[in-house]
């Protein structure tokens, strides 16, 4: 194999591996919110006074309330949980997903 056509190679290989990279990086914004909609609603709009809605939400309030389940600042019964589980990356995410969405008003 010539010396072109190793780094075609190798310059094929890492553009597949950064592929593979970005998809294993983690869900979309809008799979990960869909996990959401069992307590807060499809798309973020609740249908009941126990979970609030996340549909036209402020980034900041989601990412400051997602950051006090995780560290346990915030009060809540199953929150604190289920807000481990995601990155502080994935949060931002999420804030961004349902803040551009328009306010439900229940």
């Amino acid at each position: 194999m010539g010396c072109n056509k190793k780094a075609l190679v190798a310059l094929i290989g890492s553009v597949f591996m950064a592929g593979a990279t970005q998809a294993l990086a983690g869900a979309s914004a809008a799979a990960m919110a869909d996990t959401c909609a069992g307590c807060h609603g499809t798309d973020g709009q609740s249908v009941g006074p126990a979970s609030p809605n996340l549909a036209g939400i402020s980034e900041g309030y989601f990412i400051d309330s997602m950051t006090g389940f995780k560290e346990g600042t915030r009060p809540a019964t199953i929150m604190n949980r289920i807000a481990k589980g995601y990155s502080d990356e994935q949060i931002e995410a999420m804030a961004v997903h349902f803040a551009a969405m328009p306010v439900y008003k229940a």
